[in-house]
């Protein structure tokens, strides 16, 4: 008997990888925001080393990470509201501007040697505000360059792929120019990165979009979209996985340089690659993703992961060895990508477009608005307990937050079939035979 029910168009079609580049926008906008995710990747590892270098505290790394996203929390929501009701192009040609002049701040003050941490910490305030805004807006506007609604789920995990593939490549050029040139020239490098991006924007031929209702009032808006993401039990639950996994998992990655020089005791090209390892298991899954036929089965493909990410972050938090650490965190990375990329390609197929920019801002709240609070207690955490039990204990809560989603799915296979019905994703008949819908 199948073990997954199948769309229409499926049974026969062969798989292509990269069907979602047949659209115009959509190969633009993949061509540029690679670039430009390439230059943001040396950023973030630069900033990182910067850090530790000026403090050599793990806990200001916890702090910097906080800094830098609890702009995501506390506006992403209202950021959802401007996504439903304003120009979602317009949005992300002005935050990618924006982003670009962050860069370039950190560039200038590094080179002329005056930089300091409190400077990272407001500069990562500013990025942080900038991407509350950038991050919903571009996860909506995916729909807009993807004119076949069936290719998707395609385009969601090539842009995971886009990410991962640039996760691999920025750390491995990052800790080049940091070990060679240092890291104003890693900023240097990040600000031109987003004239890529900026220029695929310009570029692409878009239709018309007719600006939302204005009748309702931004906080009645707000109010609605939380209604429906709270009561939507398939949303619900799976936002508070996703916000588990971030709070709890991802701040490994922040430790990574004290990790690297501390436990490893090596130097930015160990960070470089631990990063590079743990990116590689992401492109891996978002690969995986992407040679899906289908969003069916995606509950299941959640469950797996939460609970690999979680037994790999366990696993490498045993590791004093850089070779076990690289074989280790190709897991890591590969759990929590495809645990990511389900989640927001089961939202987007079932959520109603009247509220996408509000859900797909509490999904970017979910994995990137809770982070800083897991960056802050990370930090703290390895600070009194060290860096290692840090991670330890963030795998064992993933471990559960897997193992309770796994019990909830029949529950969330039950209200998501009729929407996938309504959509054309699954058939009656095959519903009928009882087969499995999420």
């Amino acid at each position: 008997m199948a073990s997954a029910l199948h769309s229409p168009r499926d049974k026969r079609e062969p798989i292509r990888i990269t069907r979602a580049l047949q659209h115009r926008n959509y190969r633009l906008f993949f061509g540029g925001q690679t670039v430009s995710l390439v230059g943001t990747w040396i950023t973030r590892i630069a900033t990182s080393w910067l850090v530790y270098r000026l403090s050599g505290s793990v806990f200001l790394l916890g702090v910097v990470g906080f800094f830098g996203q609890i702009p995501t929390l506390l506006l992403a929501p209202f950021a959802g509201v401007l996504v439903d009701r304003w120009n979602r192009h317009r949005i992300l040609v002005i935050t990618q501007l924006l982003s670009m002049l962050q860069s370039v701040g950190l560039a200038v003050l590094t080179f002329a040697g005056i930089i300091t941490v409190v400077d990272v910490l407001l500069l990562q305030l500013a990025q942080g505000i900038i991407n509350a805004f950038d991050t919903p807006a571009r996860q909506a506007f995916v729909v807009e360059m993807v004119n076949d609604r069936s290719d998707l789920p395609n385009a969601i995990a090539l842009n995971s792929t886009m990410v991962n593939a640039s996760r691999i490549i920025g750390p491995s050029i990052g800790g080049v120019l940091i070990a060679a040139v240092g890291e104003g020239w890693c900023f240097t490098a990040d600000a031109v990165s987003y004239l890529a991006v900026i220029a695929s924007l310009v570029a692409m031929r878009l239709d018309k979009r007719d600006a939302a209702p204005k009748e309702t009032r931004v906080w009645e808006d707000l109010r609605a979209g939380f209604a429906y993401v709270a009561r939507f039990v398939p949303a619900r639950d799976s936002l508070l996985l996703l916000a588990l996994v971030a709070t709890m998992g991802m701040p490994y990655a922040v430790l990574m340089p004290a990790i690297a020089s501390n436990v490893l005791h090596g130097g930015p090209h160990t960070l470089g690659y631990l990063m590079t390892a743990s990116g590689t298991g992401a492109l891996g899954g978002a690969l995986y993703l992407a040679s899906r036929r289908s969003v069916l089965g995606l509950g299941r493909a959640i469950v797996i992961a939460t609970i690999t990410f979680g037994g790999a972050l366990v696993a490498f938090s045993f590791s004093h060895y850089l070779w076990l650490s690289l074989l280790v965190l190709p897991f890591v990375g590969g759990g929590m990508m495809v645990e990511m990329a389900s989640t927001n390609t089961i939202l987007q197929t079932i959520v109603d477009d009247s509220l996408r920019g509000r859900v797909m801002a509490f999904y970017t709240m979910a994995f990137l608005g809770t982070a800083p609070l897991g960056s802050l207690l990370a930090g703290f955490s390895a600070d009194h307990i060290g860096p290692m039990k840090t991670i330890l204990f963030g795998g064992i809560s993933c471990i559960v937050g897997g193992a309770i989603f796994a019990l909830r799915l029949p529950k969330l296979r039950a209200h998501v079939r009729p929407i996938y019905i309504e959509r054309g994703i699954i058939v009656v008949t095959e519903v009928e035979a009882g087969t499995k819908s999420l």
